[in-house]
């Protein structure tokens, strides 16, 4: 897959525990990346240096292959850029924007504009300064992709929509990954990430903390279940005869025990799918009240990288 972003020991250390220190990723062509972390990890500021508006303290940024913060003037030209804070600017209205924006940046006809204000339900007749949060968001998606560009640079892009404008967002982002556009996308919305993204970076104090194929989680091999129990022996039976699994193991494959409730008489027991039989086989003997999978999220497996009181084991 050919490399459209390519960022290798990035850092920018502003003291403190702030920054990002030797991040270190890249996006393919037509690919959409994940960018996932709490504000303040470190996910603008990766972007900022992805633009070229910022230059690395260490370490390189080349998108199309050129030395971003050199050829930011280059860079611009085919990447479609959304801020995560919309800076507009006051006394003009949303069509004076637009037209200010498409003499910037060449547009060459109406035919995207139309087709991105009328997908995204916006009508830029009122001034900036009016307008709602919504709607500034919505100008600033129009006039970031009104030229059609092949690379998305997107930094919490549905701050400030509604649920449904969200939804719309996230399929348009399919939309564009059908047409093979180059998308790297920043959020802290779980479902907005897992739904659109082909590869996720964890970023956590300004170190990526993993990165992995988004199938992973949704094709999850380590399942969870959760078993409550008629009788009391059952429950003690089965609580001694399981090993218990750390929360530090980063795998398991035999059935094992991830926690448990004595006075409900309940477990939550992992196993890997190729050994469901064995767990099956092991609690066929006893008085089950309830069995069932505990689905495992992204949010679930981020949490083990932010969550102190970990309850669940590893994923991968």
């Amino acid at each position: 897959m050919e490399e459209i972003i390519k960022v290798e020991n990035l850092t920018k250390d502003y003291g403190h525990g702030r920054g990002i220190f030797n991040i270190s990723l890249s996006v393919g062509k037509g690919e959409v990346f994940g960018f996932l972390g709490p504000n303040g990890a470190g996910k603008s500021t990766t972007i900022r240096h992805i633009m070229g508006f910022s230059k690395p303290q260490s370490g390189s940024v080349k998108v199309f292959g050129m030395n971003s913060f050199k050829n930011y003037y280059k860079i611009l030209d085919n990447v479609g850029y959304l801020p995560g804070e919309i800076a507009l600017p006051e006394g003009l209205t949303g069509w004076e924007f637009i037209r200010m924006m498409g003499k910037l940046r060449g547009a060459k006809s109406d035919e995207r504009l139309n087709y991105l204000l009328k997908k995204f339900e916006f009508d830029p007749k009122m001034e900036t300064k009016k307008m709602s949060l919504g709607d500034k968001r919505k100008l600033a998606i129009v006039t970031a992709f009104m030229n059609d560009p092949d690379v998305l640079i997107l930094d919490e892009p549905t701050s400030g929509l509604d649920p449904v404008m969200q939804q719309v967002f996230v399929d348009f982002i399919k939309e564009e990954k059908k047409r093979n556009k180059t998308i790297f996308l920043s959020s802290h919305i779980f479902n907005e990430v897992e739904d659109t993204c082909d590869r996720i970076a964890i970023i956590k104090d300004g170190f990526i903390v993993s990165m992995f194929e988004t199938n992973k989680i949704k094709h999850n091999e380590n399942k969870r279940y959760f078993v409550k129990f008629e009788k009391s022996s059952d429950y003690e039976s089965i609580k001694k005869q399981l090993p218990k699994l750390k929360n530090t193991d980063s795998e398991f494959k035999k059935p094992a025990v991830l926690s448990f409730d004595n006075k409900q008489l309940e477990m939550v027991v992992a196993v890997n799918d190729k050994n469901i039989n064995e767990l099956v086989e092991v609690l066929s003997s006893k008085k089950v009240q309830s069995f069932y999978e505990i689905k495992f999220t992204l949010e679930d497996y981020f949490m083990r990288f932010y969550k102190e009181d970990k309850d669940f084991g590893g994923v991968f």
